[in-house]
């Protein structure tokens, strides 16, 4: 089995919600399977000076029990002696020389700082970083989303990070990208002549990309309510799934030739006038109800949240790529927290048959559809109607499944834990490149600036649900359903 190369990787903000809740236990799958250099080395940086000790009891509670059937007493005992815990201050300069002095400084090894913080001590973190000498070509620094809260500060923080690391030192990432139905996705594209003739606008009616969880914004009350989910979900992660979608066949697999025909995917949207987003946009924020029978408290209810918060928890929107490929498709983009189930899927709407012989199934809004799940079990699903047994010619709804985790036995990497090997192994392709990201918040801001602008509370919509009316209203105005819907 191919291991990685030997490393250290240095979580700032080891004891956080990101690095114990998904950094950690990627890495102890990866341990598992038997991926990770046996001299990999794992530092996990804190303000607290709880040592190793108290640091391991942070996973046995923390850790252990959300790892389930995955558990190994073998295989934990074997992670945890590759863990280290090194108490820093982000703004104290002498701390970064003892880390530089606990992990060593040479220059063919190779060590990854993932900087699981907040986004304003990027910049202090990299300048200490490289007073330290910690910035030398095998040094991989990782940014964690959302970089900034609009162009400029994403640019400033670029500029910045930029200053002590070259740009293939760098890794923003965006763990929906690891995932596996994603890639999938551009296997099926790319390496089957039946959809890439029809994966156009004559064929092709319209395309929804929807993130939707079932959990508020639990801890998050604090941050949430600075960023809301446009900034924290469609900036990053719905984009990039439309580039995915959209994309162009690169004309190789290499890094840039991927990245190069994404960014013109962000290029080619069509830029959202004053009208465009008032029309083709809608704000939710979450009230009172009830998720699996449960009752939720409502969004400005939540710890940390303003009580008058006119933060959005739910975005839709139809957005449009002016190419030839794709210029008169609605692209709906869809993200909510306390929706009715957590689900990530892109699903594309053929048109149908220009002269219908059989009547459509009552209910049935689209015959044929390609329904690739992301989560959370990764499938993909083609729908087609057929006759029903019987003497009348009835037709019904059905599908071919692909369900991955039947079709294909080996072990599946959790989207952090590929992510994680691919930094650690030097590879950047699933990662954004700088004016990928420049390019997002480019398009982004017309409508973030007309929300400002024009102050409207975010329509609410009723925790359980999927989102307010005029979600609804969105794609009925433009002659479809969300797939929920249908």
């Amino acid at each position: 089995m191919a291991t990685t190369p030997a490393f250290d990787i240095v979580f700032f903000g080891g004891t956080g919600d990101l690095a114990v809740r998904k950094l950690i236990p990627a890495l102890y799958q990866a341990h598992k399977a038997g991926t990770l250099h046996p001299e990999g080395r794992i530092f996990a940086l804190g303000r607290k000076p709880i040592g190793i000790d108290g640091y391991l009891k942070v996973l046995e509670q923390r850790v252990k029990p959300a790892l389930g059937a995955s558990y190994d007493d073998a295989a934990w005992n074997g992670f945890i002696q590759r863990l280290n815990f090194h108490t820093l201050d982000a703004n104290n300069a002498t701390d970064y020389q003892a880390l530089a002095q606990t992990i060593g400084n040479s220059p063919d090894r190779i060590t990854v700082c993932y900087l699981a913080t907040a986004p304003d001590l990027f910049t202090i973190i990299c300048q200490h970083l490289a007073q330290v000498g910690l910035n030398h070509p095998c040094v991989r620094v990782v940014l964690e989303k959302p970089l900034g809260h609009d162009l400029t500060s994403s640019n400033t923080i670029n500029e910045a990070v930029g200053q002590y690391f070259t740009e293939n030192q760098i890794y923003r990432i965006d763990h929906y990208l690891g995932k596996e139905s994603v890639q999938n996705l551009m296997a099926i594209r790319f390496s089957n002549t039946l959809f890439e003739p029809l994966w156009r606008r004559e064929w092709i009616d319209n395309i929804q990309i929807t993130i939707a969880e079932e959990l508020g914004v639990e801890e998050r009350g604090e941050f949430y309510d600075r960023t809301g989910a446009l900034r924290d979900m469609l900036q990053s992660h719905l984009l990039q799934l439309l580039c995915i979608v959209a994309m162009e066949p690169p004309a190789s697999l290499s890094e840039d030739a991927i990245r190069d025909e994404k960014l013109k995917v962000l290029k080619s949207l069509k830029p959202f006038s004053t009208e465009d987003v008032l029309a083709k946009s809608v704000r939710g924020q979450y009230r009172s109800g009830a998720i699996n029978g449960a009752p939720v408290v409502a969004y400005r209810e939540e710890n940390h949240v303003a009580p008058d918060s006119n933060t959005e928890t739910f975005v839709a929107l139809q957005a449009e790529v002016a190419n030839w490929r794709w210029a008169g498709v609605p692209f709906f983009l869809r993200t909510g927290k306390r929706m009715p189930e957590r689900v990530a899927e892109i699903v594309i709407n053929f048109r149908d048959v220009p002269h219908a012989l059989f009547p459509m199934p009552l209910g049935v809004h689209s015959a044929n559809r390609l329904v690739i799940r992301l989560q959370p079990k990764e499938s993909v699903r083609l729908y087609f109607l057929a006759k029903e047994p019987g003497d009348a010619m009835n037709l019904q709804p059905t599908y071919l499944n692909l369900d991955f985790h039947t079709m294909f036995k080996a072990r599946w990497a959790d989207a952090y834990e590929r992510l994680l090997l691919d930094v650690i192994r030097g590879r950047l392709a699933l990662f954004m490149r700088r004016d990928e990201q420049a390019q997002a918040w480019t398009w982004v801001e017309p409508i973030l600036d007309c929300w400002g602008k024009y102050a409207s509370a975010p329509k609410t919509y009723t925790a359980g649900s999927w989102g307010p009316a005029a979600s609804s209203a969105l794609a009925s105005r433009a002659g479809c359903l969300w797939h929920e819907e249908t």
